[in-house]
């Protein structure tokens, strides 16, 4: 079930290694779409809405627990590419440490924090209650998100990445029934979709620790593998803390962008909110090849084999401008109808709005696969913390439209944000990401 991406053709390894990840990210953005559609149709617009206004919430610290495990995965990578087997048990070892530290500490951050979260996010009143009970579960189940994420790391890191996809599968499921069970039938309404997801992450995590304890005899951890190993914990820190603080700096500027939605009122955020559960769920491509050229970067450079890097790369761009012009082009013709999917058809305002936001982001989605396979290499070669300077260009990007530009041209600036800071991330990374791999073509020519 590993794949070793050193050695064999470049195009063919990539599309291989990605699909399946394309297929988990799928069925993951479903736990949420799923949500939020049952919520929107069964519960009604306020109840979208409160979910909906979670959203870059959410992504702050979902984002902050998936840089971390993504990046946990950097040095395992490198250690298997370097055919360095003691050193990767030790490696992996070491980051479960930190995945519990994490869990404990983001668990009680949350729980202090996420109150006063929302009240500076302006959430309407209507819908404060509904939004709090929400996203409170949802961070109280961090520990499964954690442990999930971090198993599928692990998965990526030695070359399979189908194992994560078969309980991504299972765990979809069990969520669809989940959320009709306890929305529908028990009538708990947004408090049911919560406990949905977290009770299916959960169970997703526990069956894939159990396949992987059965099915990876190299995972096999003695004493000297367990134990704490400073060099080990700082180095895995200073790849991975920067990766979750850039997904966080970004979600920051979400925030901010929210907070400005939030005052258009309830109807323009359950629009904003189901836009954004149909543009996240086919960007999810892009999204994963850019996870499949972190994993690729990561074991060449253990391989010391820069020139495969470079392969790599031209390939990864031109499939993903490929693919952000045809998702565009579906979503200029089909977006106003998906929307359905989260209202009724009486809800004229709410489709028309959402399919304004879909619209002006499609256009750019080639942007943003430009920015996901540019930043997924740097970090995938080690230098995560390089990255932080494009999500904080996206702060400054979203920060500036909910500031400066909303209260004079309204719901039409907050459909440009995100491709305002998409433009504003790539001139930082583009330039990075040549000096970096010219830098290390030079060294490995020394």
């Amino acid at each position: 079930m590993e794949k070793d991406l050193t050695q064999g053709n470049t195009l063919k390894l990539i599309i291989s290694f990605c699909i399946p990840l394309i297929g988990g990210a799928i069925f993951q953005q479903l736990y949420n779409v799923v949500d939020t559609m049952i919520v929107g149709r069964f519960v009604g617009v306020d109840a979208l809405a409160a979910v909906g206004s979670t959203g870059s919430l959410n992504f702050l610290v979902i984002g902050f627990v998936l840089g971390l495990t993504q990046g946990f995965g950097i040095p395992i990578a490198q250690s298997f590419g370097a055919r360095e087997h003691k050193r990767m048990l030790q490696t992996i070892m070491n980051a479960f440490y930190l995945c519990i530290f994490f869990s404990i500490f983001l668990t009680l951050l949350t729980h202090f924090t996420t109150d006063t979260l929302l009240t500076w996010m302006q959430t309407p009143e209507n819908i404060f209650k509904q939004s709090y009970h929400y996203i409170s579960i949802i961070f109280y189940g961090l520990t499964c998100t954690i442990a999930y994420n971090f198993l599928a790391s692990i998965s990526r890191s030695l070359g399979d990445s189908q194992t994560p996809l078969l309980f991504l599968i299972i765990s979809s499921v069990l969520n669809v029934v989940l959320d009709l069970i306890m929305i529908i039938n028990f009538q708990m309404g947004v408090q049911g979709a919560a406990f949905a997801t977290v009770i299916s992450q959960g169970i997703s995590a526990v069956l894939c620790f159990i396949y992987m304890a059965k099915k990876y005899p190299q995972l096999r951890f003695d004493q000297h593998a367990r134990q704490i190993n400073q060099n080990l914990i700082m180095k895995l820190i200073n790849v991975a803390v920067p990766m979750a603080l850039q997904f966080s700096i970004t979600a920051i500027g979400a925030v901010i962008l929210q907070s400005a939605v939030n005052t258009l009122g309830s109807q323009k955020v359950a629009a904003i909110a189901a836009a954004q559960k149909l543009s996240m769920f086919f960007t999810q491509p892009m999204d994963m090849m850019g996870a499949t050229m972190a994993t690729f970067a990561g074991q060449n450079l253990g391989a010391k084999k820069i020139g495969r890097i470079f392969k790599g790369l031209k390939e990864a761009m031109l499939l993903v401008i490929g693919y952000g012009i045809i998702a565009c082009l579906f979503m200029i013709f089909f977006g106003k109808y998906l929307t359905l999917l989260f209202v009724s058809g009486n809800e004229i305002s709410v489709i028309n709005d959402a399919q304004q936001f879909l619209i002006c982001n499609s256009l750019f989605y080639f942007v943003l696969g430009i920015l996901f396979v540019s930043r997924n290499t740097i970090q995938g070669l080690g230098k995560s913390a390089l990255t932080m300077l494009a999500g904080a260009a996206e702060l400054i990007a979203r920060s500036a439209v909910a500031f400066l530009l909303v209260a004079p041209f309204g719901y039409q600036a907050i459909c440009f944000a995100n491709p305002i800071a998409w433009f504003a991330a790539i001139i930082i990374l583009i330039p990075t990401l040549l000096v970096l791999l010219n830098q290390l073509k030079k060294d490995a020519a020394n």
